[in-house]
């Protein structure tokens, strides 16, 4: 008995790939200074004496220089024991996720790009984001990330209310969003900065007015995020009193017309571009790319001639550097079937608004289109789908109600 989405004879042939997909890198550095009560990632709050973030006078702002040294080392070691996955293949993108990458100083981000660049065949137009918090010692760190190669910047701004921003658990103010991005915008010509709303006991008034101060600094992209209670953080086990659906909506609406006004494109569920400023590495995991992660918790997507495998390291900070020194930093691989191929691109490609060219699908699964040719007439018929001869995307029903869109392609799986 075959799977819904899976062709009659796809088993015995399995899948076959002409050209692997672009391959991007991720970097993950898992420690923040404080645990947000809303934040799912793998993120770990720093405590313990002595503290591994040591700032000036003691102030827990910074990672030690001994831990700070392991983790690159490890970093680096971890790549190396990768490279006969990837060998061969140029890397387009690198992105350091976290956690808080700006806890790392300028030097440690710099000695890891120059040992990406040894190892790998790094693009020369490639783009290389961190992830950086607004808070004073973090922004004084912004010239030395451009300096090591650092080409774009992506702040986690969340909101410029200082009552949300102590709502969400934020060790910034407000003044140091604002200064943040001041520095910020001497250092990089590409800013991205991650707003958040429906938050707890925000109003339609101020979830705009974030937007619109956000807005005065013409920020080359913008990430505005829904808060969602995700299982196993704080908001979930003790969830705080937000906007109801109606109200949230209307924030999502209104947001998404200020920001088409001030010429953003609206191409993703949360994400807003300037023309020709879209998120490469983001835009290719949307699109089923590949990627590999390394780091305390790190994925991996990557793409055979005949498979395709995903991998987790281990989460724990300590459980990574033990089983780095130990040479495999792995803690889970599988490969993905055949049938698992056709819903995973689709929830990635479908959170795209322009959605994708119909041959993409056959190219980045190996699967003809035709084996899912039912949920698509159904996604049709709902009126959450359009497609033609060449694309197919989700109509504006379908980007409102997206999970009841992906929701069909995950039928009686």
């Amino acid at each position: 008995m075959t799977h819904p989405l899976q062709p009659a004879g796809l088993k015995a042939q399995g899948v076959s790939f002409k050209a692997t997909p672009p391959l991007s890198l991720y970097i993950h550095i898992p420690w923040c200074v404080r645990k947000c009560p809303y934040c799912d990632f793998n993120s770990h709050e720093m405590r313990g004496a002595p503290s591994p973030l040591q700032g000036e006078g003691g102030g827990e702002d910074r990672i030690s220089a001994s831990l700070e040294k392991e983790y690159v080392a490890a970093l680096v070691r971890d790549l190396e024991m990768a490279l006969p996955l990837i060998w061969g293949r140029q890397v387009y993108t690198v992105f350091f996720g976290g956690g808080t990458p700006s806890l790392l100083s300028g030097e440690s981000v710099a000695e890891i790009l120059r040992n990406v660049r040894m190892l790998l065949p790094l693009d020369l137009g490639a783009e290389i984001t961190l992830e950086a918090n607004p808070g004073t010692v973090e922004a004084e760190r912004f010239a030395a990330y451009r300096d090591a190669g650092v080409n774009r910047l992506s702040l986690g701004i969340q909101s410029f209310n200082d009552a949300h921003l102590k709502a969400l658990g934020r060790i910034h103010s407000a003044d140091e969003a604002r200064h943040a991005i001041t520095i910020a915008q001497r250092h990089f010509d590409n800013l991205n900065l991650d707003l958040m709303y429906a938050l707890p006991r925000q109003t339609l008034g101020q979830a705009l007015q974030d937007v619109q101060t956000a807005l005065a600094f013409s920020p080359q992209h913008l990430s505005c995020y829904h808060l969602t209670l995700e299982p196993n953080t704080l908001f979930y086990r003790n969830p705080p009193p937000l906007p109801d659906d109606d109200a949230s909506s209307e924030m999502q609406g209104r947001i998404e017309e200020l920001l088409a006004a001030h010429g953003y494109e609206h191409y993703e569920t949360s994400a807003f571009a300037q023309p020709n400023r879209r998120a490469k590495h983001n835009l290719n995991y949307w699109q089923f790319g590949d990627y590999l992660g390394i780091g305390a918790g790190a994925h991996s997507k990557l793409s055979f001639h005949d498979k395709v495998i995903r991998q987790a390291r281990h989460r724990q900070p300590q459980a990574y550097l033990d089983a780095v020194a130990q040479g495999s930093a792995v803690q889970e691989e599988h490969e993905v079937a055949p049938s698992d191929l056709a819903f995973e691109f689709m929830m990635n490609a479908l959170r795209l608004n322009e959605g994708f060219d119909s041959a993409l699908f056959q190219e980045r699964t190996s699967l003809p289109l035709l084996g899912i040719r039912r949920e698509l007439e159904e996604a049709e018929r709902r009126g959450l789908l359009f497609r033609d001869h060449q694309r197919i995307a989700p109509t504006r029903l379908g980007q409102r109600f997206l999970n009841d869109l992906l929701g069909i392609f995950l039928a009686e799986k």
